[in-house]
């Protein structure tokens, strides 16, 4: 009997759970049981299970600077989700509030749940790790990146959802638009309890900016620094130049509470003639910097 390889037999153990536990709606992992067959993951509060997210593209430094990952499932359940695309809050003058992330708590079987769904119908047990399109320019790129069942993978698919007919990979690449679907209105049906999500520490990136915005805020620090803002050594951070900040130094701007983060605020420096566009993003749990 030829010999399958661990990933193969782990979506195909994942078929056959599925077929035995129909999926709740849209964003509700259905509970599922977890002897036979259970999917092992990392159990801890900062550990990576399962995230979902977009970038790139034809996009400005303004976007990345306050984006965050669309979906993550932590090893202790904690789901944190935040939708770009779903009800932005509007513009308060030049600054651009961003709505809090939600954060979700889930049982073991509803993440066992989640990860059948991901790795089954989802499409990612057996995903290769890259899926481009050269029909199409200047799109994103979404990342699921999955850590259960053996498997740690990173999964980056180009123009998902801009897909044509007759194009490659089209099966697999259906498979990920609704597993994208499904984690981005992640608890949105009211199945599931959320609440907004407060961060301990937020990251703030610092860009030049322009004079002549009445709402210029004076700099309000005397223990930061612009040169204190440099660029992190995480991938993440677009290059973008960023500090991070605790509670009570977002306090001192005198605006808000803004707890998803903001762009636009313009910071007048210490030097006459100085200004800084500045921007505020929260920090993950799995985030240092």
């Amino acid at each position: 009997m030829r010999t399958l390889s661990h990933s193969a037999f782990l979506a195909a153990l994942v078929a056959i759970v599925v077929a035995c536990a129909a999926p709740g709606p849209t964003g509700t992992p259905s509970p599922t049981p977890v002897g036979f067959g259970r999917i092992e993951h990392p159990t801890g509060a900062t550990d990576i299970v399962l995230r979902y997210d977009e970038g790139g593209g034809f996009i400005g430094p303004a976007f990345f600077a306050t984006h965050v990952p669309i979906f993550t499932l932590y090893g202790d359940g904690t789901v944190l989700v935040r939708n770009p695309l779903k009800d932005p809050l509007p513009a308060v003058g030049n600054l651009m509030p961003q709505r809090p992330l939600r954060i979700v708590r889930l049982s073991e079987e509803q993440i066992q749940a989640t990860l059948i769904f991901a790795i089954g119908e989802g499409g990612l047990g057996t995903a290769r790790l890259d899926y481009g399109n050269d029909r199409i320019a200047d799109a994103s790129t979404a990342t699921f990146t999955l850590n259960a069942g053996g498997l740690e993978k990173r999964v980056s698919v180009y123009a998902l959802g801009l897909d044509v007919p007759g194009m490659p990979d089209a099966l697999p690449r259906a498979a990920f638009a609704r597993l994208a679907a499904r984690l981005a209105d992640f608890g949105q049906d009211g199945t599931l309890a959320t609440q907004d999500y407060v961060p301990e520490r937020y990251r703030g990136i610092l860009l030049d900016g322009q004079p002549g915005d009445p709402a210029t805020k004076p700099w309000p620090w005397d223990d930061v620094k612009p040169s204190d803002f440099v660029a992190p050594s995480h991938p993440a951070g677009i290059g973008l130049p960023s500090h991070v900040l605790t509670v009570a130094q977002v306090e001192a701007l005198g605006i808000g509470p803004y707890p998803g983060g903001f762009g636009g605020l313009t910071l007048g420096g210490a030097d006459e003639g100085t200004f800084y566009s500045f921007s505020l993003r929260p920090l993950l749990p799995d985030e240092a910097e």
